[in-house]
């Protein structure tokens, strides 16, 4: 029997807000990656999602977005009592803006083999590099952020040949 602990319910409840968004920027022609924060109170601060295509910005990845957004809306730049949820593992820029924001906690879904900076590939938040110790859950609706991605790059390609 599998017990489903409160704490997970609700990764489970903002990373599937994240999915919606990374499907919605994946019908714009952006690779879906979708970012949500909330803050300590369990309350949506931001929402981004991939821009780089639309932005012509290499810097606008979902996370970077979000970060942005939740600095905003709070008037501070330290995110240590937020959580930032995203479908995919950060890539090292990704990475850095999330340790130089002090976020509390990263929830993320699928690993990233190829740029994945937080586990995978390697591990900014515990090497020397980093003046913040970032807790990490990963595997957050993994199947689900790995099959949306999966999706997408499979239809790229197909439009393509």
């Amino acid at each position: 029997m599998l017990i489903e602990y409160p704490e997970y319910l609700v990764h489970r409840q903002w990373m599937s807000r994240a999915l919606e968004l990374a499907q919605a920027t994946g019908e714009a022609g952006e690779v879906p990656v979708g970012a949500v924060i909330i803050d300590a109170a369990g309350n949506l601060l931001a929402e981004g999602e991939n821009r780089k295509e639309r932005d012509k910005d290499p810097t606008a990845h979902a996370e970077i977005i979000a970060l942005r957004a939740a600095a905003k809306n709070l008037q501070n730049w330290h995110l240590n009592q937020c959580t930032l949820y995203v479908t995919l593992e950060p890539c090292p820029m990704c990475a850095g803006a999330i340790i130089h924001a002090r976020v509390g906690l990263l929830v993320y879904g699928v690993d990233d083999t190829k740029t994945g900076a937080i586990r995978t590939v390697t591990n900014i938040p515990d090497s020397a590099a980093s003046n913040h110790r970032l807790k990490v859950i990963g595997g957050v609706l993994e199947s689900a952020c790995r099959q949306q991605l999966q999706a997408w790059f499979a239809t790229k390609r197909h439009k393509r040949n």
